[in-house]
């Protein structure tokens, strides 16, 4: 069995950069890891939710986990989404990353149907059972329709060491809590992340191991600022980032979903990208590209001069 991995601090779900016939922009995939590689981040996150993963055809998702696996080329963990509402195909895309060399997946439960917990409990056990990867669980009740209790997750934990971590993206930090609680009392090296931005702070101060922000794949001094100056003890700092990173937040608000606002605030930091998006995301309204950057400008964040609106 594979020895596991430990992955920890900031790990920035990236966008998937594309053209407008859903064809992959490399040069600006590279331009954006480049970017987040240079500001620190602990590993990268591709075919998350903030990637279109759900609007993509599967080979699509192989081309992206292809080309962004050798891009970044061992400069940071990479991890991969294979989630998807198929115990086989989602084998099939975790097997997948493994050949390309990810060092690990993200693993969504299926949505759409809401199973039984014996059910999801052997959807999970037949990944983990066929994939000799470092397995983390995404927990996104909001979207799937079905939590990812503490109790739940210690079982699978208890049974199967390659299930390493856990991305909860819940409102409630007790949920993170809780896991954090149960789960290293048992499992000390399983790494809790938070999926909800402002909740590091909190994730970070009850003993968990980062976050999984989609701010940080335009704004990455934040949340690796937090997530640094919190390692270091210097906690007026981490406050004063935390409460940055909170006024950036409302970003989140002007649409839905809201990959299309990500794409458009990372071109204003003065990266180089396509900002097309796969339907039924729609492309930003000029008016809503100025309060994007009136959001960003307010809270001192870069947004070059030659960057037009």
């Amino acid at each position: 069995m594979m020895s596991a991995i430990q992955f920890h601090g900031v790990i920035p779900p990236v966008p998937t950069i594309l053209f407008k016939e859903g064809k992959l922009d490399e040069k600006g995939m590279g331009n954006l890891i480049d970017f987040l590689i240079g500001s620190g981040v602990n590993g990268l996150f591709f075919l998350g939710s903030g990637g279109e993963f759900g609007q993509m055809p599967v080979e699509l998702r192989k081309e992206v986990a292809e080309f962004t696996t050798r891009y970044v080329n061992k400069r940071v963990p990479v991890l991969i989404g294979t989630g998807t509402p198929s115990t086989n195909e989602t084998i099939s895309l975790s097997l997948h990353a493994k050949r390309i060399g990810a060092d690990g997946v993200v693993v969504i439960n299926p949505y759409y149907y809401k199973l039984t917990e014996e059910s999801l409990f052997k959807h999970y056990a037949e990944i983990a059972e066929n994939v000799d990867l470092p397995i983390v669980l995404y927990n996104y009740a909001e979207l799937t329709g079905q939590d990812l209790s503490p109790d739940f997750v210690l079982k699978l934990v208890k049974k199967y060491p390659n299930i390493v971590g856990i991305k909860d993206t819940v409102l409630a930090v007790g949920h993170t809590r809780e896991l954090i609680q149960v789960i290293k009392s048992v499992k000390p090296e399983f790494a809790v992340f938070a999926g909800y931005d402002e909740h590091l702070f909190n994730t970070l101060a009850l003993g968990g191991d980062g976050s999984i922000p989609l701010t940080s794949s335009f704004a990455p001094e934040l949340s690796v600022g937090i997530y640094q100056s919190f390692k270091k003890g210097s906690y007026a700092e981490t406050v004063e980032l935390h409460q940055k990173l909170a006024n950036v937040l409302p970003l989140y608000k002007l649409d839905s979903p809201f990959m299309n606002i990500v794409k458009e605030a990372i071109r204003l930091r003065g990266i180089d990208i396509s900002t097309d998006v796969l339907a039924p995301v729609r492309s930003v309204s000029p008016e809503k590209i100025e309060q994007i950057k009136k959001i960003l400008e307010d809270n001192s964040i870069i947004v070059p001069d030659s960057v037009q609106s």
